[in-house]
């Protein structure tokens, strides 16, 4: 147990390291939008909109909630399950709602007109590679070895969630990010997220089925509000298996019957051009030309 442990749950502590990464986000996200944006956005439109704002003013916030006391006290110290709640926050909650506050033209600059950075962040967002190491890196976080090194070692702790952190932005940027040409097709984000909800529930049933004590750093005298350690990682297996599975599962469903929706509306737009008698407007062509997209490559003019 860390020295930190024997002060209490509930001894205010001081994270310097917190405050710094916020001001860091904030400071270079008003950079951003106060300096940048007027230099690229056309007059007129909108450098953030509202709901961008409210999105990185609530990802912050929940960055602050699970980086700093007493939740990260708490989840180093005490409680493997609040560890687990950190863990939900950092990977699946934050990273979706940082994404959904970048601005499209600042996604462009980032990703498509950075040269050799854009490069390297056009590849590790691409599903099969972000996907596959978030996933090696949950793994390597359910190892005994790593939680018990992370409860111990306070730099060890932060340098995890700063990866996990990482790495959840990486695996949410083809389905949520700003920049449609880079995100995949709406099944094919169903499945990538259904493959995301696999890895969480090995570990949830090892946790809810162990007889004893899987993690020693969190086999302590001091039992949080009487919880025994069994009862502790019962309730961390079910957070990850319940919260974590079914809000993946969630959205699949949500996505699902957007989908579905969607197919039916084209359908029955279809139905009614091809109705006899119908006379085809301005609009119907206008919409015709937006669903089929940009024609193939090799059939555009040639410029001159």
């Amino acid at each position: 147990m860390s020295l930190l442990a024997t002060a209490g749950p509930w001894h205010y502590q001081f994270h310097p390291e917190v405050w710094v990464l916020l001001a860091m986000g904030v400071g270079l996200s008003l950079y951003a939008v106060r300096v940048i944006g007027p230099m690229v956005v056309p007059e007129g439109e909108p450098i953030v909109t509202i709901a961008q704002k409210r999105f990185f003013v609530a990802g912050m916030l929940l960055f602050w909630l699970a980086a700093d006391w007493p939740l990260h006290d708490i989840a180093e110290n005490y409680l493997y399950s609040a560890h687990m709640i950190q863990h939900l926050l950092v990977t699946f909650i934050i990273p979706p709602l940082l994404l959904l506050a970048l601005p499209e033209w600042l996604a462009r600059l980032v990703f498509l007109e950075g040269g050799l950075v854009s490069r390297i962040m056009r590849i590790i967002t691409k599903p099969v590679v972000a996907g596959l190491a978030f996933n090696a890196l949950q793994l390597f976080g359910y190892w005994t070895w790593t939680v018990n090194t992370s409860s111990s070692n306070g730099s060890f702790h932060y340098t995890m969630h700063v990866s996990y952190f990482f790495l959840g932005m990486l695996m949410w940027f083809p389905v949520l990010g700003p920049l449609k040409e880079l995100q995949m097709s709406e099944m094919g984000k169903m499945i990538y997220l259904f493959l995301m909800s696999i890895i969480p529930t090995v570990p949830a049933g090892w946790l809810a089925f162990a007889g004893d004590a899987v993690y020693r750093s969190y086999d302590i005298p001091y039992r949080m509000w009487g919880m025994s350690v069994e009862q502790d990682q019962q309730i961390a297996g079910a957070i990850m298996k319940v919260a974590g599975g079914m809000y993946l599962w969630l959205l699949i469903a949500i996505r699902f019957f957007r989908l579905s929706a969607g197919q039916e509306r084209r359908d029955l737009e279809r139905r009614r051009l091809n109705t006899p008698g119908h006379t085809i407007t301005y609009a119907d062509v206008t919409r015709e030309f937006a669903e089929a997209g940009d024609p193939p490559k090799e059939m555009r003019p040639e410029k001159a």
